[in-house]
């Protein structure tokens, strides 16, 4: 009787294995892609230091040892997340010193922050920020669980190269009004319209493979594309679906030259575009085309990341299963 339980038991133990696997990832086989051009907006936990200015021939900032992109995370034993609250911190404090904690490198350190009055104005010699807005493209979105990604690489602090940690975050409607044409050395970028009240989705993740979070809006599933492996892609002939002109959605051919599979990074597909029409409107890759779903036949391989800086005829792209991946973490 006690081999046939621990037979039972066994099975019921082996069947646990198999299947709970298979939830693990459970992005759609077939998903939207995008290619939206998106307005973005993302509050950081806490408040980043983005530089130092001089007061009274002295940089109390930098006598504090603070550096560019630490994160204030409390003064006088306050916690502070915006900089409402820095302000009001700054205001209920003896008006000579702070005590400040932050974070640098995920460690946690402490320091104490001199305070100049100068017609009296009390004055930190910090530049300081709580949110970070821009644009970039909408990646796909899966039709089952309504999760998005969408840029393929990350959002970062521009002053300090610092990545946002998301207090909270929108994505939002945004129209191109406008080009700055790429060349060798300068990549070029879009311009662009964002409406703030309509909203599109959530942002709760920022990561080195893109930004993610549960999209609102309703989803047009007329046209689904296979979410290709790294194994199913192939050298040759592609397209990107970006935004060049209002919300106007197009495809424009590429050729893709190498193929890696590399999942610390988010170059994994080298490109160079083939498309005369994308090349005389953008001079190549620019700012803003961060995200353009890759298409190869009926499958979606992957998003425009990086231009070649030297040479923006040519580009780089993630591949999707990294960012579906990511999404569901």
């Amino acid at each position: 009787m006690f081999f046939k339980k621990l037979k039972s038991f066994l099975a019921i133990a082996l069947i646990a294995t198999f299947i709970m696997p298979q939830s693990l990832l459970a992005y759609s086989e077939y998903i939207v892609a995008g290619g939206e051009n998106i307005g973005l907006q993302i509050d950081n936990k806490g408040i980043i230091v983005a530089g130092f200015y001089k007061v009274d021939e002295r940089y109390p900032g930098k006598e504090a040892s603070l550096q560019k992109g630490d994160t204030i995370i409390s003064v006088d034993d306050k916690k502070v997340q915006s900089i409402d609250d820095f302000i009001n911190a700054i205001k209920n404090s003896n008006q000579r010193s702070l005590k400040l904690v932050y974070v640098r490198d995920n460690k946690t350190l402490s320091t104490n922050l001199n305070l100049i009055t100068e017609e009296n104005v009390v004055k930190t010699g910090l530049y300081v920020k709580d949110k970070i807005a821009g644009i970039g493209t909408l990646t796909f979105i899966d039709p089952n669980t309504k999760l998005y990604g969408a840029l393929g690489h990350e959002v970062i602090e521009t002053s300090s190269g610092v990545m946002i940690n998301v207090k909270d975050g929108k994505i939002y409607n945004s129209s191109v009004t406008s080009i700055d044409k790429s060349s060798r050395g300068e990549p070029g970028a879009k311009n662009a319209n964002v409406d703030k009240e309509d909203v599109y989705g959530n942002i709760k993740e920022n990561t080195i493979s893109g930004i993610f979070g549960n999209y609102t809006k309703e989803i047009n599933k007329s046209k689904l594309y296979k979410v290709a492996g790294y194994d199913e892609i192939k050298l040759g002939e592609a397209k990107i679906i970006t935004v060049l002109e209002g919300n106007e959605k197009k495809e424009y051919n590429i050729n893709i030259l190498k193929v890696n599979n590399d999942k610390n990074d988010n170059k994994n597909i080298l490109f160079e575009i083939k498309d005369e029409e994308l090349i005389r409107k953008t001079g190549g890759i620019v700012q803003g085309m961060s995200g353009s779903p890759i298409i190869q036949g009926e499958n979606i391989i992957g998003a425009v990341t990086n231009v070649v800086v030297n040479n923006p005829i040519k580009g780089y792209g993630i591949l999707i299963t990294s960012m579906l991946e990511e999404a569901e973490n």
